[in-house]
């Protein structure tokens, strides 16, 4: 047993800081993981045309609960796949398989937002944009530095003046007391603008719903903003004042960013292969949910009931 698992047993108050969930979500993640695998490879054997006896051939390196912590650990603390093979006794490039080969599982496994949660289902999806428009959602964007591309095109696509590096951007969207995470749209070229990538995406809502949002969405009629300082003025102290109530509610949607930014692999340039970068996002934006008790696994209760009651 590696000695972060071990540790984490001896120590569940230490989960959190270790790979980002609560022992009793960490729990809960690896017996439905598992459980997902164990479909994965029944279907997988199914299609083989075996000329030797099921249950041959090499055996796993690492114990399945051990391969997730080795995946959650990169993502909480971006270290190299070098060092996890180092921690958890494989080789550098056994780290990387397991790491390639769990993500998509735990993608698959944590709906990244409420809308994603539902939106197999067309009734369950049509009643939830129902029910949200009763909530002034609270939306918000983040760029994170990613490597410079090589192509010429794709480099000044992705250069950001206002971060002065290559960037991707991430629009997160959350209920009122942040209670949930209701969409997330990551992946997007830095320069674009926050306004603009709510329009490109906003076709995911009713057309009446609300959104609350800072001033890099003035001018979107849908979204309710800050008063602006006018040029060479000042505003009014009751202006000032509104203002600040209004910062009290959009506050919200920053702590949840950086409850997201708490991995490492959001917060620092992302090294992995750019096509990459959205499951990732939407992996974590996962266990976010997982963690702050929005999302349960598994899930055998009304989606929308429970995530807005």
């Amino acid at each position: 047993m590696s000695s972060i698992l071990s540790h984490i047993e001896k120590n569940p108050q230490d989960a959190q800081r270790l790979i980002g969930l609560g022992y009793p979500e960490l729990q809960q993640l690896i017996q439905n993981a598992e459980q997902l695998h164990d479909e994965k490879q029944v279907l997988l054997e199914s299609k083989k045309i075996r000329i030797i006896t099921g249950g041959g051939g090499r055996k796993p390196k690492l114990p399945i609960p051990e391969q997730i912590i080795l995946t959650l650990v990169y993502l909480r603390h971006l270290t190299t796949f070098q060092l996890l093979g180092i921690q958890f006794d494989v080789s550098e490039s056994t780290a990387n398989n397991i790491f390639n080969y769990w993500l998509p599982i735990l993608r698959e496994l944590l709906p990244s937002s409420l809308i994603e949660q539902v939106k197999k289902n067309e009734s369950d999806y049509e009643i939830l944009k129902e029910v949200l428009t009763d909530y002034e959602l609270i939306i918000d964007s983040y760029e994170q530095v990613r490597e410079r591309p090589g192509d010429n095109k794709e480099q000044e696509k992705y250069f950001s003046g206002k971060a002065h590096k290559h960037t991707f951007k991430t629009q997160i969207i959350i209920l009122p007391d942040a209670r949930d995470i209701v969409d997330v749209v990551a992946g997007e070229p830095g320069p674009k603008s926050d306004i603009t990538m709510f329009r490109e995406n906003r076709d995911s809502f009713a057309p009446k719903q609300s959104f609350k949002g800072d001033l890099g969405y003035l001018g979107e009629d849908l979204i309710d903003t800050p008063i602006k300082t006018p040029r060479n003025g000042e505003l009014t102290t009751g202006q000032k004042k509104e203002n600040k109530e209004f910062s009290s509610k959009r506050v919200f949607v920053e702590h949840r960013i950086r409850s997201v930014k708490i991995f490492r692999v959001v917060q620092d340039r992302f090294r992995l292969k750019p096509k990459k970068y959205e499951q990732v996002i939407l992996t974590i934006c996962g266990l976010v949910r997982l963690r702050i008790g929005a999302l349960i696994l598994p899930t055998k209760i009304d989606l929308v009931a429970f995530a807005l009651s």
